[in-house]
């Protein structure tokens, strides 16, 4: 039977879109509907399309709720309408009216169609790329740069675009226009202009994915990738252990002459990798991890995850390596927080903890000839202070003796209180009759200045 022209353009964009023949009949079908109602029905009307996918030809129907109370003629009918149709009918069932079919469309009914047919497409269209490359998360891929944009480089990826953004690019590394590179897909969001998928080259499983592709054994599964710790553009640590017996998981990854190893790093420029035997003894996993330097002992901490590694003072500085380096990758990659130390540093630590306790004790022992020095200093004090108040009471004291009356009362009384003395020389009778009776006595005795006068006369 020979296929129609519609039929046969649809098969065509579903060859050059990737997309399932359902897909596009769908999208078919709803601007076909959507076309019919512009022209031939109402915008509040329900209009169903179906295709025949080998003639091309199509049926229409309208589509009715049953309710009880109707509020919209053109999509709602009565119980009792909808049992004409169906004697099953109840509410909230559908309806479906066939319609008479329509082939000569106007302009404004076939735009309309052509716009949904489009954005159909699209949708189906990202949805399928967004599906295919979340499958692809975490693998490897081949790119080409299309686009570099400050520091943002784009990888064309075929049907989709990578964004390689300055923290998923090794340190120092150059690219350019149509530069073929490897990548590693991190991530795939979605977003109002399609998916967007995060690819990245200073990812540690970067490198996992590059001995996955090079190396038969670690593909197959006879050797494990157990854990990797990696500075990008500088150097990685990767260990590996074999699940066969008799296979040499180390020298499988190196190959003979180096050649595999080499393969992966002509893909990552002059970044170092050393591959170490795991082991599931933590301490000989530590001991393997910082290789190339040898140590003396191991001592674990497991409730803080800390261990203390003792080598030779010739290996202290290959032990820590360059700005930390070694010891920061052994670290990340054993899961332990590790300590080295070296008899010198030993030394070195007990001398300080010495000088410390010296340092305490110092500022204790001034403070205490301090505080005897200045007892008797302030004792001296009061004895000056004493010795002052005696001066000052000595001639008070010879004043009073001149009265002897009030000298016999004012011995009785302590010298510092000076107050009570003058209220108690105040009571005595004593001291305050002798002068009125003197006073009386020459008031007496002598005459007045007027008297003498008139004797002399």
């Amino acid at each position: 039977m020979a296929i129609s022209p519609f039929v046969a353009a649809i098969n065509q964009l579903c060859d050059e879109k990737s997309l399932s023949k359902e897909i596009v009949i769908e999208t078919v079908e709803a601007a076909i509907a959507a076309a019919y109602r512009k022209d031939y029905g109402h915008p509040n009307q329900v209009i169903r399309t179906s295709m025949d996918p080998e003639t091309g030809q199509f049926k229409v129907s309208q589509i009715f709720e049953v309710i009880e109370e109707l509020e919209d003629e053109n999509s709602q009918m009565t119980l009792d309408n909808a049992r004409k149709f169906r004697k099953s009918a109840d509410v909230g069932d559908e309806i479906e009216i066939p319609l008479a079919p329509h082939t000569d469309f106007g302009r404004i009914a076939a735009q309309t169609a052509k716009q949904v047919i489009i954005q159909r497409i699209r949708e189906a269209e990202r949805s399928m790329l967004y599906e295919e490359f979340k499958q692809k998360e975490h693998q490897l891929l081949n790119g080409n740069v299309q686009q570099i944009e400050g520091e943002t480089v784009t990888i064309n990826l075929g049907k989709i675009n990578g964004v390689l953004l300055p923290s998923g690019q090794i340190p120092n590394e150059r690219y350019y226009i149509g530069q073929r590179v490897k990548i590693f897909i991190t991530g795939v969001e979605e977003s109002s202009k399609g998916p967007r998928v995060l690819v990245s080259r200073s990812d540690p499983q970067f490198i996992s994915a590059l001995f996955s592709m090079e190396i038969p054994e670690i593909n197959s599964g006879s050797v494990e990738i157990k854990s990797i710790s990696r500075e990008a553009g500088s150097r990685t640590k990767i260990a590996v252990f074999s699940n066969q017996a008799g296979l040499d998981p180390v020298g499988s990854c190196v190959g003979q002459r180096g050649t595999r190893v080499q393969s992966v790093l002509a893909e990552i420029a002059e970044e170092k990798i050393d591959i170490i035997l795991w082991n599931e003894d933590p301490k000989l996993f530590i001991i393997n991890a910082l290789s190339p330097a040898k140590v003396e002992s191991v001592e674990l901490d497991e409730e803080n995850k800390k261990a203390t590694v003792k080598v030779p003072d010739d290996q202290l500085s290959l032990a820590i390596g360059k700005n930390g380096q070694n010891v920061r990758l052994a670290s990340k990659l054993s899961g332990w927080s590790i300590d080295i130390v070296s008899p010198e540093t030993e030394s070195k630590r007990a001398e300080t903890a010495t000088i410390e306790t010296v340092i305490e004790l110092e500022p204790t022992e001034e403070t205490v000839e301090t505080t005897t020095e200045e007892k008797p200093k302030k004792a001296k004090a009061k004895k000056t202070t004493s010795k002052t108040k005696e001066t000052k009471e000595a001639p008070v004291a010879e004043e009073i003796s001149e009265t002897p009356a009030i000298v016999e009362e004012s011995l009785e009384v302590p010298a510092v209180e000076e107050t009570p003395v003058a209220e108690e020389i105040a009571e005595t009778p004593v001291a305050e009759e002798k002068p009125k009776k003197t006073k009386t006595k020459t008031a007496a005795a002598r005459p007045s200045k007027k008297g003498d006068v008139e004797a002399i006369k």
